[in-house]
């Protein structure tokens, strides 16, 4: 999968350099290519922003830069993504559906946003991480990449991917690792006790419980 990111502001993205990403690059499983906007610029100052017409607080990010670094890296297959609140809300099943793309364009807003007209002429897929407002489309764009990485093949063990929240409808079991006692507070015995089929009824009994208390709307009886 080939992921290209245009923004404002490509330092933004350390993130994606560490941990599980920095390795599925490394393997040659993800790419990802950071585009500055700026460089796509007509304007002598490489001036990307303007007042919006008709008034109202903040600037708008121009079209043209935009509308050019997208054509400079867009081809037949490509998927275009604009995060947005009016997007479509990402969701585990959104996420695995995007892992098979194999060529997936960003575009980050940022300020109030973008002007119209790009969205009317290249028409990407608007995708919202949540009911609310960032400073810009860069934080939703690594939240999104990090999500639907988890889902391209050989990222992370399947046995990973199918024991995690929302995997099954309902959040994961709790978890824990050495020592067995810390401040007071112990294990449960169960998972010390080697019997892998009472630990799984204790992790489904637990997941059902942990859904039922802190997510209900989520709840699904699981056997």
């Amino acid at each position: 999968m080939i992921i290209d990111i245009l923004t404002l502001f490509p330092e933004s993205f350390g993130y994606l350099n560490s941990s599980i990403l920095k390795r599925a690059q490394e393997s040659g499983k993800i790419q990802i290519n950071l585009i500055d906007i700026r460089n796509f610029s007509t304007d002598k100052h490489k001036k990307c922003d303007d007042y919006p017409f008709g008034g109202g607080a903040g600037m708008l990010m121009t079209a043209q830069p935009i509308f050019d670094a997208v054509k400079s890296v867009q081809k037949e297959n490509s998927k275009i993504l604009f995060p947005s609140p009016v997007g479509k809300v990402l969701s585990p099943e959104y996420a695995k559906n995007l892992s098979k793309q194999e060529h997936i364009i960003f575009i980050c807003g940022h300020y109030e946003g973008i002007d119209q007209r790009v969205i009317d002429l290249i028409k990407p897929e608007e995708i919202s991480i949540g009911d609310y407002v960032l400073t810009g489309g860069e934080l939703p764009t690594m939240v999104i990449i990090d999500c639907l990485a988890r889902f391209v093949d050989g990222v992370i063990t399947e046995e990973s991917l199918n024991e995690e929240s929302f995997s099954c409808g309902n959040l994961e079991y709790p978890q824990y690792t050495r020592p067995q006692v810390f401040e007071g507070l112990a294990v449960p015995d169960v998972l010390l006790s080697g019997n892998h089929q009472e630990i799984a009824k204790w992790r489904n009994e637990q997941s059902q419980k942990r859904t039922k208390e802190k997510r209900p709307d989520l709840f699904k009886i699981s056997k």
